[in-house]
Formats: C-alpha cells, structure tokens, sequence
C-alpha cells in the first residue's frame, strides 16, 4: 500500500478493536484494488432479481466489481451471469441497459452469440481455415450463481463458502421484505432511481445515529403529519435496535418500536386503497401473529446484505464501487404479487417521498457522503471513531449482536468483516 497507511500491521492495522478506523480504507487507491480482488472479485455479490429476466433472451447489463456482465436468461430458460466481454478482442457485445435479445453482437468485428452465451458466428470465417474453436470461444460464465428466494448472487470463485453460508442469520431477515407479499413473491419490475457521489462504498451503510440529525426537515414534516404519537423509532429510549448478524450483514431493527405503533400501521391501511384487503389476506396466509408482525415491519428489514445489497423501505438498493472517491447507488421499488394495486401504489409514494430524485432522504445522505469523503483527505490525524455503544453491546437469543438504535455496532462489524476478507490470502 502506498505510504503504508497500516504500518507494520498492514491491513489488520487499519481496523482496530477498539472501534478506530484509519481513513486510509476511504481514501486510498490501493485498498480500493484490493476491495476489487478480494471482496467483490471472490466472494458473493448481489446481481440481481430473477423477476428482472422473466422470459427468454430477457437480459440486463451489471457490474460486479470492475467487471462488467450481462445477467441473462437463455431460450433453454436457465439464468447465467456471462462476462460483458467479447473473446476476440473483448470489446462489450452488450451495451443496452436491458431488454430482450436472441444474440449479443460485438460491434467491432461482428463475433456473435445466443442467449445463453455460445459462439454461433464469426465476420468472414474463412480466415480461420475451419480452426476456430467455437465452444471454446463462447463467453465465460461466472462460475457460480445461486438464488434466494429470488435474490441472485454470483461468485467469480469457482469454489468456497455456499450463498446460505454467506447469508447465515441474515436470510431469516430477508424475509421481511418478500413476505410483505401475502403470496411470498415481489417483484423488482418498476425500474429504478439511480444516484451517483464523489464518496467511498463504504460510506453507503446502516448508520441509526444520523436520522434525526441529517434528515431534520423530514422529521418536521412529518410532526406537522401528526405522527408525533408515534414512538420514535430513531430515539435510544425505543424498543429499536442495531444488529450484527453474520459475515458483515447488518441492520436497524425498527421491529420493538414497529410493534409498539402497530395500530397505528392498521389505521393507516385501513385508509389506503385496497388496504384491508391486504390485511386480511396477510393475515390469512401468515396467521393473526406473523401477519400482523410483518404489517408492522411494512416490507423494511432496513438491512445491509455485505458487500453491495441493501433491503430499505419497499426498494432493493445496490451499492456500485467504481473508485475510492466514487460512488453509484441503484434503487429499485419491489412489487408486491397477490396485493391490489392501491397497495403498490401506496408503497410506490412512499417510496419516492423518501428517496426518490427530489426526497427527503437520498439527496441529504448523497451530500454528507461528499463532505465526509473531502473531510477525510485531512490526514493529521486520521484515525475516525466508531466507539458509539460498544460497552453495551449484548447478545440476542438469535446469536447476533445488538446495541441501541445509535449505537454504531452496524459500522463497527461490517468492518470487522470487512478486515477479514481483505486479509485473506488468495
């Protein structure tokens, strides 16, 4: 590393456990490569949803890491994530965001392939004397891609940890946002709001101590609502939580305080086109305890799936690394199957209050992230504190860990995860 920010401790130096942080995992261009390599270029990474790629030659172009890919669905209708890379030269063959084709086609000496990513044909093949080898030459496939639920992740490691390894306790939590569906289905079909800062990925994370500071206008406005009755879910004095689950999955456990306001979740319904419907098809098909405890929860684990998928509000949001100092944030509303329609479109409204272009909370969190990735290119002493709560730090009987809503245990743990698979050798 350049400079060696960690000293003689290298990486491991960079993460104490006394909560300091050195700067430096922000800032610096060699631990950024190295984030490439060993995080996002070995492990698993969200690419996202099967209801994306409903019908053969369905397609949309990703990233993971810096490499770029297609996620396809072959007229054979299995789901591959091929490299976006022509083997002749390895220009792009795919360069739309999404849509629905039969063959990619580099454009730059005519190699073509199907849909499910085999070589078919070549620009004036008699320069290859009958040599080329087609099946050799198809594009690659990323050597895993496993589901949950509908939630597709891929691996460019051809072996190692399953995905239910990777997500452990955090599958469990996942759940909150698919089972807002009576029918246990969504679907990430509405498209998406996109978002772009000069700030680390990291940056990007479950933090309970910055609402009610940063996002004070919402706050306001949403007293002047009169849903001051509420508990606040945001207080320490609430029931809500911070919680560590497995592998650097994290989240806000709004459940104490949803609980607490449930009627108050009921009424709102009640009001909403469609709405008691909804409830009573939740709680027929979850039973009156479960049904009623998802109502509450409203599809919103508020949760971090490490490294690059977070479940917040009723969207899917994708966290895109592309340097140390920039950031691109994909949001997508999820819609629920088996609901009415007003049901959705409430969801839809609420969704773009908070963080659609012009909201009450995407725009704040896209500017503090600036001005924290500019406040720590001041180097004299660049050690950060994540100390928040870490004395009252308990275990759940789930085996997480959890502190008070403004304890930084999601920041603290996600590192510490962090630290570990940027320390792991190839």
């Amino acid at each position: 590393m350049g400079g060696n920010p960690g000293g003689a401790g290298g990486i491991d130096a960079l993460v104490r456990d006394d909560g300091r942080v050195h700067s430096a995992i922000y800032t610096s261009q060699e631990i950024f490569d190295l984030e490439m390599e060993r995080i996002f270029h070995r492990g698993w990474v969200y690419v996202g949803h099967e209801s994306e790629v409903p019908n053969a030659g369905d397609y949309r172009r990703r990233t993971i890491g810096r490499q770029p890919v297609i996620l396809v669905r072959g007229s054979d209708t299995r789901v591959r994530v091929l490299a976006n890379r022509c083997r002749h030269r390895g220009a792009l063959v795919c360069e739309n965001d999404k849509g629905n084709a039969k063959q990619f086609r580099c454009w730059y000496h005519g190699w073509s392939y199907d849909d499910t990513g085999r070589l078919i044909s070549v620009h004036a093949p008699e320069g290859y004397d009958q040599t080329l080898d087609f099946a050799g030459n198809s594009l690659t496939e990323v050597p895993r891609l496993d589901s949950y639920r509908g939630f597709l992740f891929a691996s460019f490691a051809p072996s190692g940890k399953s995905l239910a390894e990777h997500l452990g306790r955090a599958a469990g939590y996942m759940d909150i946002s698919i089972d807002a569906s009576p029918a246990g289905e969504v679907a990430l079909d509405y498209g998406v709001h996109r978002t772009k800062y000069h700030g680390n990925w990291k940056l990007v994370g479950m933090d309970g101590y910055h609402p009610t500071v940063l996002h004070a206008s919402m706050f306001s406005l949403r007293s002047k609502m009169g849903q001051a009755s509420y508990q606040d879910p945001w207080e320490d004095a609430s029931a809500s939580a911070t919680r560590h689950l497995d592998n650097g999955h994290v989240m806000l456990d709004l459940t104490g305080s949803r609980m607490h306001n449930l009627q108050e979740h009921l009424d709102t319904w009640e009001k909403v086109e469609g709405g008691p419907e909804y409830v009573r098809a939740m709680r027929a098909a979850y039973g009156r305890e479960r049904g009623d405890y998802l109502l509450a929860q409203m599809g919103d684990p508020h949760m971090g799936v490490f490294p690059n998928l977070q479940l917040i509000g009723s969207h899917a949001r994708v966290v895109i690394p592309i340097a140390p100092d920039l950031t691109e944030v994909h949001m997508f509303p999820m819609r629920l199957l088996g609901v009415p329609d007003g049901v959705n479109e409430y969801r839809l409204r609420r969704h773009e209050f908070s963080y659609g272009p012009a909201s009450f909370v995407s725009p704040d969190d896209a500017e503090i992230f600036e001005r924290t990735q500019i406040g720590m290119m001041a180097e004299a002493d660049p050690w950060l504190n994540l100390t928040r709560g870490i004395r009252r730090e308990t275990r759940a009987a789930d085996g997480s860990i959890a502190g008070r809503i403004t304890d930084e245990i999601p920041q603290r743990y996600q590192l510490q995860a962090w630290k570990d698979m940027m320390s792991e050798a190839a």
